[in-house]
């Protein structure tokens, strides 16, 4: 694809020393030219717009080497708005959502194989119709962004060659079922459907090549635990099949040691204590000394090995986490100095303040964001700003406070004696001072400032909502007086609309929390979690997506209603005809199947949670055979091995890091900050010579130095 001619000159200013070498020719415009006609007054529309495109870039953290022509930024600026962002999203929304309409539906009021209705299944092309959308939307896409960041760029690009492919399959994938009349046995397409999520996020991104640097470190204690799993199972088939056994040592042997894959699968379990005490105590009620066996086993397998793995996690996930956020600190920085690059006054020394604020006036940063640095800005006056204090004045963002009270009365009080007169007036009370809170703030900021803080969102709706009740408690019980004992009139009592009222008071109660130190760490802690662990909250769909869909097509009607014996072993009928005691059957499991989307999502989360994980693993065994221990061996490894231990050690980090009271010198409550900001005393300030020398390699933009 052909280069833009205007971005063959040069649109970063000369340099800002006489010493500087590499001087731009005299023939070709700069951004610095002063703006003496029409021509010279469309450059600098164009830096500025540059510098806007530059800043907004920094404040994403996104990559500045895409093109830098005018019709190209007008395009990039239009691709990353907040309106063409949200219809991406709903996109990868709602072909992700597809799995729960397609066939086989999960629209059936239960997932119990034994009172499940007839489910509803979409005809042939609705979902077709709304996925070929989708498609065509990832199309135009991928062609806007392989166009923005140039020929150059796009082949070195892997996530987008990628994509591409992943769309060409689809593509293939979807023209074939509307070919066979939705009559296809096997759907590739919807395995590749979560590749749409992760391209789309930049933190996704890095946290999936901090897993995959990590594997390495990972499979290296994994190798030891397979080593301790083999070495135990070996001795526990050996040392329940010796000699002459007893009725204790069969039942044992039978139950658990049946063979080399039943003891392994056994020890597994046990690994993750989820059959512990009953994998023991069959020989242990027959000899104190088995228990050795069983001791020496967790100790070494769960108590050292697993938290070894662990702290491997922890310290080689964290290293790589730090590299990747040093690369996005890197592209802040990287941004901002090349914004400030292109402002450089015609002094070649500084920026002047009214045109940084014309860049900021036009860039979409978030209105608090924007407030606070023009602000500082307009401190400067007219005093040039340097390359260190513009990089600064973006640091004078993510700051925010939040104090409240509430109140529970009566509440161990029988309704027939509480007051509702005090009550009532105790209520208005609080209603009317949180209004003239609303009032007083809306006054103080602006209504744009005051919506531009989250805190007051929940203010705002709790005392909206508070002020409507009060209003219609007073308009049907008429005002308060001493006596008053209003009885139930519509859909509520006075007493229910009070416990409204109250409930939402409580509620704000959480603004409290920021105001005691100790517990404002532990809650922020977990509120920045919160905000940051996208990026792992989309790691864990995707892997429960591709889980699910091959749950789906693996067991899909595995699992039948009772009644076929033929499923159940001889180990587990009893002579009454009943099955044996903790099994799937006498557990009544029989909602934890894979007949659809919704109840495969079920079933991983509580294999995941690893509570009577057995009772699955021994079930789609007599089900589906032993090979479906292979596919719940590898869903515990990711999810509860991999992931679990990946989400404890940014928690530790996360943790460590807000106890540290070097990190207390900046506000601890109601502070707004991004995965990069939690790290910021640890990760390392860019040289000034790096980001030049990346600046000189622009692939679209030469700078004049």
């Amino acid at each position: 694809m052909a280069e833009p001619p205007a971005e063959s000159k040069p649109l970063l200013g000369p340099a800002r020393s006489d010493s500087g070498g590499g001087d731009c020719s005299q023939a070709l415009p700069t951004c610095r030219s002063v703006q003496v006609g029409p021509a010279d007054t469309a450059k600098w529309d164009l830096c500025i717009d540059q510098a806007v495109v530059f800043i907004e870039d920094a404040m994403q953290y996104r990559s500045i080497s895409h093109r830098m022509d005018s019709g190209s930024m007008r395009l990039y600026r239009w691709y990353y708005s907040n309106a063409c962002q949200r219809a991406l999203n709903l996109t990868i929304f709602l072909i992700l959502a597809l799995a729960f309409i397609e066939t086989p539906s999960s629209f059936t009021r239960t997932a119990d194989v034994r009172f499940r209705s007839l489910r509803w299944e979409p005809p042939c092309g609705l979902t077709e119709a709304v996925e070929g959308l989708c498609l065509l939307v990832f199309m135009a896409d991928v062609t806007v962004k392989c166009y923005l960041v140039g020929r150059a760029q796009f082949q070195k690009n892997v996530w987008l060659l990628a994509y591409i492919t992943v769309l060409a399959v689809s593509v293939v994938d979807w023209t074939v079922s509307l070919g066979l009349l939705c009559q296809e046995p096997l759907r590739v397409r919807r395995l590749l459907r979560p590749f749409f999520l992760l391209q789309n996020s930049s933190m996704m991104k890095k946290t999936l090549k901090c897993i995959r640097w990590s594997l390495p470190e990972m499979a290296s204690v994994g190798l030891l635990l397979l080593i301790h799993l083999c070495l135990f199972t070996v001795l526990g088939v050996l040392l329940f099949t010796v000699g002459q056994e007893d009725e204790q040592q069969r039942k044992e042997r039978l139950t658990y040691f049946r063979d080399l894959l039943e003891a392994f699968t056994s020890l597994l379990v046990l690994l993750t204590t989820a059959n512990n005490p009953d994998v023991m105590m069959p020989a242990y009620s027959k000899n104190r000394a088995y228990a050795i066996f069983f001791i020496v086993f967790t100790l070494i397998g769960s108590l050292f090995l697993m938290n070894l793995l662990t702290a491997i996690i922890y310290n080689q996930f964290r290293g790589y986490l730090m590299k990747s956020l040093q690369t996005s600190l890197f592209r802040r920085r990287l941004g901002i100095r090349a914004a400030y690059e292109v402002l450089c006054s015609t002094t070649g020394v500084g920026v002047m303040p009214q045109d940084f604020l014309q860049v900021l006036q036009k860039a979409q940063l978030g209105s608090s964001h924007k407030q606070a640095i023009m602000e500082k800005v307009r401190s400067f006056d007219e005093t040039l700003l340097s390359a260190d204090e513009f990089q600064k004045v973006f640091r004078e963002v993510d700051r925010g406070v939040i104090i409240e009270v509430f109140l529970v009365l009566d509440e161990d009080v029988e309704p027939r004696d509480r007051d509702d007169f005090v009550l009532e007036i105790l209520n208005c009370a609080f209603v009317l001072y949180y209004l003239l809170e609303l009032l007083l703030k809306v006054f103080a900021l602006g209504l744009r400032g005051y919506l531009s803080y989250p805190s007051n969102l929940f203010d705002g709706f709790l005392t909206s909502a508070l002020l409507v009740l009060e209003v219609a408690t007073l308009a049907v019980y008429q005002f308060p007086h001493r006596g008053w004992k209003p009885e139930a009139r519509g859909l509520l009592s006075m007493w229910d609309m009070t416990r409204l009222v109250n409930m939402l008071i409580v509620l704000r109660f959480l603004r409290i929390i920021p105001s005691m130190k100790l517990v404002a760490v532990a809650a922020s802690t977990i509120l920045v979690l919160i905000r940051n662990l996208r990026a792992f909250g989309g790691i864990l769909v995707v892997v429960y997506y591709v889980f699910a869909i091959l749950g789906i097509n693996l067991f899909r009607g595995a699992i039948v209603a009772p009644g076929n014996s033929r499923v159940l072993s001889p180990s587990l009928a009893l002579t009454n005809g009943s099955v044996h005691c903790g099994s799937f059957e006498q557990l009544e499991y029989w909602a934890n199947n894979f007949d659809d989307f919704a109840a495969a999502l079920i079933t991983l989360w509580n294999v995941m949670v690893v509570n009577n994980w057995q009772v699955f693993l021994d079930a789609y065994r007599r089900y589906a055979g032993r090979l479906s221990q292979i596919y719940f061996v590898s869903w515990w490894l990711v999810s509860s091995v991999i992931w679990v231990n990946l989400f404890l050690a940014l928690l530790l980090e996360n943790f460590l890091h807000r106890w540290d009271p070097r990190s207390h010198e900046q506000p601890l409550s109601g502070t707004h900050v991004s995965a990069e900001l939690m790290f910021r005393e640890i990760l390392e300030e860019p040289k000034e010579e790096e980001l030049m020398e990346r600046l000189r390699h622009h692939p679209h933009v030469q700078l004049c130095r």
